[in-house]
């Protein structure tokens, strides 16, 4: 009887590797260039015990330790430091890799209905789950691996292969967790969004406590697996027992997952969607109406977590200069070729760190938008649009529903953020910026923003095929944005992405013609995209 639940998982298996391997090699080469490029360019910069005093006491404070988590071991060391910084966020990495393969492979196919035309082969009835859950596995094996002797292979003093490789265990097992935890809300939500959406919810709920529980020195920091797996300490401590802990709860939370799969009916969540009305209002009857309705989670959601990032990163205001005096690294990244005299003498330490801040987050905001843009596309593809256009409605109105909602969207996200920024700022601090100067800093990159809308929108009506274009161009971005400073990259890559055309107010006087012509680009491809979508094929 069991073997018939789990007939043919292997070939499952084999199907899944062979359908994700670009999406395998993708996140397993970014994850791992990232934490190898950061472990050279720190290497780098604290090679002497100086260096590293100055960014442990910048790192000693609680804003930070609320971010990155706390530090372990009796001395500071690099391996250390380098764990402080980067193992939670990679972490992070690691477990969104596995919410998003996850989910891909069960509920979204349940979605679209090719679990079906799965079940209706000679396959088990969780073989498709065990077969998902094994991938996970595999690749986040492949992470630890790839990470551990990476890190080794640089041949720093104070990582060795014990150390590198626990470092790179606690990816991969909190990778297994987040496959796990993934799994679980795919059986829980009647659909893929939900899913995923309680599956990010959970994430950042754990973040969360594990910040109260790390700034607290409390018991809350063991609660959430991401505070277990800072307590592994590699390089310092190199403890076994949290990994061992978050695989328990992984093989618990899957078990589990296995017996609501074998209760439940194909296509339906174990909570049942709340029926709706038995007239839909005047409102949702419009194509307007209809996208805010399905969106309004989403914008919900994403304008409570940028609020609160804002805020978050607001409190450091407090701290700026004990963060950057003597932390060579966090001045490139921050305050680019100046120094911290220089800036006090003419603009200002705040300043110059606001403008950064906000370009960096920008372009994170920038990702959402791009999502509620791209919801049409999705509906597109889950055949539902074919039921709307057989009415009385507009391709061109539909589309322009959702292009209203992103453009709006992209001013409520920007004034979020900025204003939680200045909120906590201004508590923090005690002569602090004014808010008319913060929220102008981040609505300067709107243009910026516009420009990825109208490209999006361009793709869908040109090529939505390539679609995929618009993230890597987005997460060049950042790249370049974010790093560019710390690893000395040539500034005329900035001008590749639209956002660095903008003038980083207030450090900056505001160059309004980079403006128009992002604004105008924008423009003309929504134009092009409105005239292209209105006479290609829908899919």
């Amino acid at each position: 009887m069991y073997k018939k639940l789990f007939n043919n998982t292997g070939k499952l298996t084999k199907f899944i590797l062979k359908r994700e391997r670009i999406y395998i090699l993708v996140w397993i080469v970014l994850l791992t260039i990232l934490t190898l490029a950061v472990a050279v360019t720190f290497a780098d910069m604290y090679s002497d015990y100086e260096a590293l005093q100055g960014m442990h006491a910048a790192f000693d404070n609680p804003a930070l330790i609320a971010m990155v988590g706390p530090y372990f071991g009796e001395a500071y060391t690099f391996g250390v430091m380098f764990s402080q910084n980067m193992l939670l966020f990679t972490a992070i990495g690691a477990g969104v890799m596995s919410i998003f393969l996850v989910i891909r492979n069960t509920r979204k196919d349940e979605d679209y209905g090719r679990t079906e035309v799965i079940r209706s082969l000679p396959v088990g009835r969780l073989s498709n789950l065990l077969a998902t859950i094994n991938v996970v596995v595999i690749i986040n094996v492949l992470l630890t691996l790839i990470t551990g002797f990476g890190l080794f292979a640089l041949g720093i003093n104070e990582m060795p292969l014990c150390a590198s490789l626990i470092y790179g265990a606690s990816l991969g097992i909190i990778g297994i967790f987040f496959g796990a935890v993934a799994a679980l809300f795919s059986q829980a939500s009647a659909t893929s969004r939900g899913a995923m959406g309680y599956s990010f919810m959970f994430l950042g709920v754990l973040y969360l406590v594990r910040a109260a529980g790390d700034v607290g020195e409390n018991i809350l920091a063991y609660i959430s697996p991401l505070g277990l797996v800072l307590r592994a300490a590699p390089f310092a401590y190199n403890n076994l027992w949290p990994l061992l802990v978050i695989a328990g709860l992984s093989v618990v939370g899957t078990l589990i997952a296995f017996y609501f799969n074998s209760i439940r009916d194909l296509g339906a969540g174990l909570t049942a969607a709340k029926p709706g009305r038995r007239e839909a209002s005047v409102f949702l009857q419009s194509p307007f109406g209809l996208a805010m309705r399905l969106l309004k989670g989403t914008l919900i959601g994403w304008g409570l977590t940028i609020f609160i990032l804002g805020a978050s990163y607001g409190s450091i205001f407090g701290d700026i200069e004990t963060l950057l005096d003597d932390n060579e690294m966090m001045q490139q990244m921050f305050l680019g070729e100046a120094t911290i005299e220089e800036l006090r003498m003419s603009v200002g330490l705040e300043e110059q760190f606001l403008t950064t801040i906000v370009s960096m987050f920008i372009i994170m905001l920038t990702v959402p938008i791009l999502i509620i843009l791209l919801k049409i596309y999705s509906e597109e593809k889950k055949g539902r649009l074919e039921n709307i256009y057989a009415k009385k409605v507009s391709r061109s109105k539909m589309l322009k529903s959702y292009l209203l909602i992103a453009l709006g969207s992209s001013i409520d996200f920007v004034l979020l953020f900025t204003f939680g920024l200045w909120l906590a700022a201004f508590a923090v601090m005690a002569e602090p910026l004014s808010l008319v100067t913060v929220l102008l800093s981040g609505l300067l990159y709107l243009p910026a923003v516009w420009f990825m809308i109208g490209l999006t929108l361009f793709l869908i009506g040109v090529a939505p095929k390539l679609i995929k274009l618009v993230w890597a161009y987005l997460g060049a971005s950042l790249f370049i944005v974010y790093l560019g400073g710390a690893l000395q990259l040539p500034e005329w890559l900035a001008s590749l992405t639209p956002f660095g055309h903008i003038s980083q107010y207030p450090v900056e006087s505001v160059a309004v013609l980079p403006l128009v012509i992002l604004t105008l680009a924008a423009i003309g491809m929504c134009v092009i995209g409105f005239s292209a979508y209105n006479k290609r094929d829908i899919a």
